[in-house]
């Protein structure tokens, strides 16, 4: 079987040498094994471990966590209703951060066309409710009728 060093680990995946060697200190790699020379000896079944390593660090799920997950596939089928019911809650906290991150896009495309408008009109005076700085609600109803054309 192939054997990778922790150099062509780190420039196939993009991820630095330091953090897979952190990774691996941090108990995430408990299937790397050591050559005679110390250095660390990646096979090609580890390569689908280093891949769900990345995408749940990506996912912004910590490293303790991960280690854990990590642990439960070196241990074998015994923990597969533990792996599922991780993958489970991963995948709904991220659906959660995707539909915060969306609401923030949202929000930011209005303020977006409010500023381009306001530009457009050499003042934003244009949005506000008379006699205030308050705008009124219809421009926002406005730029979303923009966005369903």
């Amino acid at each position: 079987m192939k054997k990778f060093l922790i150099g062509e680990i780190s420039e196939r995946y993009g991820i630095s040498q330091d953090t897979l060697r952190y990774y691996d200190k941090a108990g995430l790699l408990p299937f790397v094994k050591k050559n005679s020379a110390g250095r660390r000896e990646f096979t090609e079944d580890d390569l689908g471990y280093i891949e769900v390593i990345d995408c749940l660090k990506r996912s912004g799920i910590a490293v303790k966590e991960i280690a854990k997950f990590m642990d439960w596939c070196v241990a074998g089928d015994s923990t597969l209703p533990q792996r599922y019911a991780f993958m489970t809650e991963q995948e709904a906290a991220l659906e959660q951060k995707i539909h915060e991150l969306q609401a923030q896009l949202d929000f930011l495309r209005w303020k977006k066309w409010y500023y381009q408008t306001a530009n457009e009109a050499g003042t934003e005076t244009i949005f506000f409710k008379a006699g205030t700085r308050q705008v009124d609600a219809k421009w926002h109803q406005k730029y979303l009728a923009t966005t369903r054309e």
